[in-house]
């Protein structure tokens, strides 16, 4: 219920996973972790790949497996990165609190596209695609300001009003009820609205490489990011592929500034110089006033 900018976080990187994952920033009990795994199961049909918070190199990139080479054999073992090309979405929970040296590895990944893994005797290079998806309490420690420009997107999850959070706690009550029958016309309609999204999402993915962006767009997006004072050049081209997705998602063949100007606060929210310094993540009204009158000319 809600959190309706993370759920759209979600879907755009679904549908252009380069755009190089999701920050999903919040308080404790805020149902970030449900969030994830609620869109794994609709949009791949299963759990995301999570990756334990004490993973070494070995877990994620790969290695030898431990037992061949007991018996002098060298046999590869896949990592959690070939896992979650196989299954669609690699989930880190509490990434603040992971090694940065393993962050960047899996940040590599997901900017390239490419596993390239060159130590004891392994050497190869594998194309893998696969959504990426962190989580973190701000009130246990930010990232450092290079992994978290990494990151495509990011968005902050917001307190529920009255009405959502009563939704909520009916959703859930009638889920304990349900589950567990052998027919269920509320988990029968809930199953029909998946298999909607789903397809909705595998569209898009399909149409984003034929999305055009247009020269005023690209311009507009320039002088969006020096207005705001966007740290690197990062933000202009995640929020340029952003805008092609939503696009995508919307059945258009042609970003529109109206796309632009939704997907910016998620694309430019962490790179500018007060969030990259240990400042909040907020975008409110006045993140809009200061860009509007760009958008209004155009």
């Amino acid at each position: 219920m809600g959190q309706d900018e993370l759920k759209l976080a979600l879907e755009l990187n679904q549908v252009a996973p380069r755009i190089g994952g999701v920050l999903m920033a919040g308080q404790r009990g805020t149902a970030k972790s449900t969030l994830v795994r609620g869109f794994a199961l609709m949009a791949h049909g299963e759990l995301p790949v999570t990756l334990p918070i004490n993973a070494t190199d070995d877990r994620v990139v790969g290695g030898w497996r431990l037992d061949a080479l007991m018996r002098g054999e060298t046999l590869e073992q896949p990592g959690l990165l070939e896992e979650a090309h196989d299954k669609g979405i690699l989930y880190i929970d509490e990434v603040n609190l992971l090694d940065d040296h393993v962050v960047n590895i899996i940040l590599d990944v997901v900017s390239t596209g490419v596993l390239s893994v060159q130590r004891e005797g392994l050497a190869a290079e594998k194309p893998l695609v696969f959504g990426l998806v962190g989580t973190m309490n701000p009130e246990e420690g930010g990232l450092r300001p290079q992994l978290l420009d990494r990151f495509g997107l990011m968005v902050t999850a917001t307190d529920l009003d009255e009405e959502a959070r009563y939704r909520m706690i009916r959703t859930v009550l009638a889920f304990e009820k349900e589950r567990f029958l052998d027919t269920s016309e509320w988990l029968t309609e809930a199953y029909e609205d998946d298999g909607r999204a789903r397809e909705r999402l595998e569209a898009a993915r399909a149409r984003f490489p034929d999305v055009d962006v247009p020269d005023h767009i690209m311009r507009l997006c320039a002088k969006t990011a020096g207005r705001l004072d966007a740290v690197g050049q990062r933000g202009e081209i995640v929020a340029t592929q952003a805008a092609r997705a939503l696009a995508a998602l919307d059945g258009s063949d042609r970003v529109a500034p109206e796309h632009l100007l939704r997907v910016l606060p998620l694309a430019l929210r962490h790179r500018r110089p007060d969030a990259a310094h240990g400042g909040t993540f907020d975008w409110g009204t006045d993140d809009h006033a200061r860009i509007r009158d760009l958008f209004d000319a155009d």
